[in-house]
């Protein structure tokens, strides 16, 4: 199974392995990786899975949508060139050994 690092705003580091199809933002909810909200569950409606894609070299990460970026707008904390919504970054073979930052606030 591909998996995934969070790193928090600390440094603190979380490997997951996330089942392929299943989204970045509900394997941190489901294993309670601290920093990810997901309040509207994945509906692209709070900006509360906010994250910094720290290497997506190699692979290519889907396109950031209308929605996707009009929410991007709206985050706690600051939005960078690498800022994605983590319930639009569904899991895939190629994503193995994707590397995500956590912002310091997601409200």
């Amino acid at each position: 199974m591909p998996n995934v690092t969070f790193i928090a705003d600390d440094g603190t580091e979380t490997v997951l392995d996330v089942a392929v199809g299943t989204s970045i933002m509900e394997a941190a909810v489901m294993s309670n990786v601290d920093g990810i909200m997901g309040e509207c569950g994945g509906s692209i409606n709070c900006a509360t899975c906010h994250v910094y894609v720290q290497n997506a070299g190699g692979f290519a990460l889907p396109d950031v949508g209308e929605v996707e970026n009009e929410m991007l707008d709206a985050t706690a904390a600051e939005r960078r060139p690498e800022s994605r919504l983590s319930c639009q970054l569904i899991m895939s073979e190629a994503m193995a050994g994707l590397i995500v930052r956590l912002p310091d606030a997601q409200y």
